[in-house]
């Protein structure tokens, strides 16, 4: 169950590189709203929606699994609970998500107003996205059997940073052409 987990993980991303990349491109107004963006979001949501079950039904089986032992833990099991809450807190940061930019209102310029508590739920939804993907990057790669995971984690960050950085130039493009 942990390797097909992990398989999702790593197909949630790539989508998630594309979507942000075709994203930013649609927010300059450089790309009208396509398809395919719907076709890869919807995708990538089923893909989400197993992740989170299956993450869900792994961490049931370590808390019972606590519980038996009679030994919690809690503070030597930090790094496990941060990925859990995070991934809990993302659940929040994606429906605010798809309530800004899932709506369609007919326009190809502007999905809909997109004032400072959109950005702002948007900025955290980069920051807890990122938090999620950092602590979770070593299981992650651990589970695909990748021994060596240093010089391949720098590579997908510096990858994860371009695209990131490109995607947030296009959010603050978007906010300037509402404001």
């Amino acid at each position: 169950m942990r390797r097909v987990n992990s398989v999702l993980a790593m197909l949630i991303a790539a989508l998630f590189f594309v979507h942000a990349a075709l994203g930013g491109f649609q927010l300059m107004g450089v790309l009208p709203k396509n398809t395919l963006m719907k076709v890869i979001s919807e995708i990538m949501m089923t893909l989400i929606a197993g992740h989170v079950l299956i993450s869900i039904k792994l961490t049931a089986d370590t808390v019972i699994a606590l519980k038996r032992s009679g030994a919690g833990y809690f503070r030597e099991n930090k790094l496990f609970w941060i990925r859990r809450i995070s991934g809990f807190a993302l659940m929040f940061f994606i429906i605010s998500h798809l309530n800004i930019f899932g709506k369609d209102n007919g326009s190809p310029a502007r999905l809909q107003p997109f004032g400072a508590p959109e950005l702002i739920s948007q900025i955290l939804l980069a920051l807890t996205l990122a938090l999620h993907i950092i602590s979770n990057i070593k299981p992650l790669m651990l589970s695909l059997g990748l021994k060596s995971f240093k010089e391949l984690a720098i590579d997908a960050m510096l990858i994860a940073a371009v695209i990131l950085l490109f995607a947030g130039a296009g959010f603050l493009v978007y906010f300037i052409r509402w404001a």
